[in-house]
């Protein structure tokens, strides 16, 4: 009896988590049927919205003259109210007052009422878009931690190591001050640690921790994933800690910079490999580079750069099966041949050194196109990875051999609560609810913008464009004026580098290449007279403080020298100044031989209609691959529910 006693029964459910259910037209339908209504109930959502930011303000003056014993007792009731009664509009506003206070004490810091709006946004499952600059890490706690006493687990899910840790450390404070444990799981930590942190109440991590957490847990699992094989495995003690999952699985998530998270990234599938033999890989990387090496675009080959692929002539066919021959064993194979001759194509023809990878102590590193950032554990498939390895002289590594893989979209529909929230939603809403049935809720500022933009500029030369930006810099920087240069990626920050340094300017360059003084670079850029260089690492979550006298000569000065391939990123680049109601200046200056022109398939330089359509070429080419990217989000989603009935009916785990 003494034994039975000690028994704990187990929880309900120990992996909670959201059925997956693929899409398919009724499902579609249904969504778009919600979606009007939705639409339609905009109004009486607003009216309810601005009844609960009331309901909030009834409480302050009540709470500020509160003592911290009867403040903490009236917390725990809180979270007695929660547990038992849910998300009633009267328990949260008091629950949003309580966060309120105790911020407000801890940290001197206090939720203004768009604020509050963004908060009651999160917790109804919705994106909260907030122009930058608005507030969004202390937005976030007013749902998290409203969430959290009500004894559901709480992610807030960022896009990087540096902006999870800096956010868990600012907001600390006021978790603990509700009697709350944060934590933060950040690359490095080993499988205890991170055990440990996501037993916190509310976990701070990035998008690709979380995401790669979940797979290892679902090998993890193994044939204890269903729920009650799993109850059963902990009855009779069959698991070893260190084979037991790190999550309490998937309850709520708060997604910052959600725009980024769950449509840019949504381009790339999740991976957990294994490793082939890197000498093979060696071997079959420098054979077939070495048969490529002779072919001439055009002939041998063409490229879609609406689609970013090379696909092979009937002449490149042929010589392929001639130097396949010559070769013998898995060469003389068309489909292998040809497979992996695009591949090595890819390589030399479509990713470049400096823009899509760096070459750092002898390995290759991928750079995030939509954040600038160095992904230092993740490679490229099908031996394109290995390709490039090869080509750069670089040693060549193992090609991935998956063991479980998913998409960011399959991930975080599978959290039981999902929200969001970021300073650019509004060009993606109609995907974001397609996809993951979160509306968008725009929440105006706290005061009225005042940034000024200036008229697009349009050069027909690389060359002229530099100049120009130059010279702004230079007039700019000796008015005691603090400028930003935002580029697309680290070879263009270079080349802005080495004009500017022929001028003799002086500066400093923010990007992959030199993030090791991010924080140092940022903390200056708002400086009188300083002149900074930025890929668009420099575009999310970054806040550049205005130095003495800045504001009266303007604020913050932004110089963009070329358009991103989605109007989403430019907003977050001018989102660095003018915030919070501060002055701030924008200018555009593009060239007719930039990237993003030649990349949608367009062909104008030396048109003498490019200089006098302008603008809209631009916004043409930007809508171009805008579509392209939606269209291959949709088709990896689709892929990737297909690989998951299949896996499913097979019995195997993703």
């Amino acid at each position: 009896m003494a034994a039975s006693s000690q028994l704990t029964l187990p929880r309900h459910s120990l992996y909670p988590e959201r059925p997956d259910r693929p899409s398919n037209w009724e499902r579609r339908t249904t969504g778009a049927l919600v979606g009007l209504g939705k639409g339609l109930a905009a109004p009486l959502r607003r009216t309810r919205v601005h009844r609960f930011v009331g309901k909030v303000n009834a409480r302050r003056e009540e709470l500020e003259g509160m003592g911290e014993p009867v403040l903490r007792g009236f917390v725990e009731d809180l979270r007695r109210q929660l547990i038992r009664g849910g998300f009633r509009d009267e328990t949260v506003a008091a629950a949003f007052a309580a966060v309120r206070e105790v911020a407000r004490r801890r940290t001197g810091l206090f939720h203004y009422d768009v604020q509050v709006k963004g908060g009651y946004a999160l917790l109804q499952g919705m994106i909260a878009e907030l122009e930058t600059g608005e507030g969004k890490t202390l937005t976030a706690t007013l749902a998290a931690a409203t969430a959290a006493l009500a004894r559901i687990p709480v992610h807030v899910v960022t896009v990087n190591d540096y902006l999870a840790q800096r956010d868990k450390t600012l907001m600390a404070l006021i978790y603990q001050g509700l009697g709350l444990r944060v934590a933060v799981v950040v690359g490095g930590m080993d499988h205890a640690e991170r055990r440990e942190a996501y037993r916190a109440d509310i976990v701070y991590c990035t998008n690709k921790e979380a995401a790669f957490d979940y797979l290892r847990d679902r090998i993890a699992l193994g044939f204890r994933n269903s729920n009650l094989r799993g109850k059963l495995a902990r009855l009779h003690e069959m698991a070893e800690p260190a084979t037991q999952p790190v999550m309490r699985g998937l309850h709520f998530a708060i997604v910052d910079e959600a725009d980024s998270v769950l449509i840019d990234e949504a381009r790339t599938p999740l991976i957990i490999s294994g490793k082939s033999d890197p000498e093979s890989e060696r071997r079959r990387a420098e054979e077939v580079l070495r048969m490529v090496a002779p072919f001439d675009l055009g002939r041998e080959f063409v490229i879609r750069r609406d689609k970013r692929q090379i696909e092979l002539t009937e002449t490149g066919e042929a010589a392929l099966s001639e130097a396949g021959e010559a070769l013998g064993g898995p060469w003389r194979g068309s489909l292998y041949r040809e497979e992996m001759a695009r591949n090595a194509l890819a390589a030399l023809h479509l990713f470049h050194r400096d823009e899509h990878y760096l070459v750092r102590d002898d390995k290759i590193a991928i750079i995030d196109e939509y954040t600038g950032r160095v992904m230092p554990d993740r490679a490229w498939g099908e031996g394109l990875h290995q390709m490039i390895e090869s080509k750069e002289g670089c040693t060549v590594t193992g090609q991935s051999v998956p063991l479980a893989r998913m998409t960011y979209q399959r991930f975080f529909r599978r959290y039981r609560r999902l929200a969001g929230m970021t300073g650019t939603a509004r060009e993606a809403r109609r995907e974001l609810w397609s996809v993951y049935r979160l509306p968008v809720a725009s929440i105006e500022t706290n005061r009225p913008m005042a940034r000024v933009y200036a008229p697009t500029r349009i050069f027909e030369s690389m060359d002229e464009k530099w100049r120009h930006i130059v010279a702004r810099s230079k007039a700019l920087s000796e008015a005691q004026v603090p400028v930003l240069i935002g580029t697309r990626s680290v070879a263009a920050s270079e080349e802005a580098s080495r004009y500017l340094e022929e001028a003799g300017i002086a500066h400093r360059v923010l990007s992959a290449a030199q993030n090791a003084h991010e924080a140092e670079i940022i903390a200056e850029a708002g400086q009188p007279g300083r002149v900074t260089v930025a890929t668009n690492m420099a575009g999310r979550g970054v806040d550049i403080r205005l130095g003495p006298g800045v504001a009266e000569r303007g604020g913050l000065h932004i110089i963009m020298s070329e358009r991103h391939d989605s109007a989403r990123i430019d907003r977050q680049l001018f989102g660095r100044c003018g915030r919070q109601g501060e002055p701030g200046h924008i200018e555009i200056a593009l060239s007719l031989e930039d990237p993003l022109i030649a990349e949608s398939g367009m062909r104008l330089s030396g048109s003498p209609l490019a200089p006098w359509l302008g603008k809209q070429l631009f916004d043409n080419a930007q809508r171009t691959m805008e579509r392209r990217y939606a269209r291959m989000r949709r088709e990896l989603l689709a892929w990737d529910e297909r690989l998951g009935t299949t896996l499913a009916f097979t019995g195997r785990s993703e």
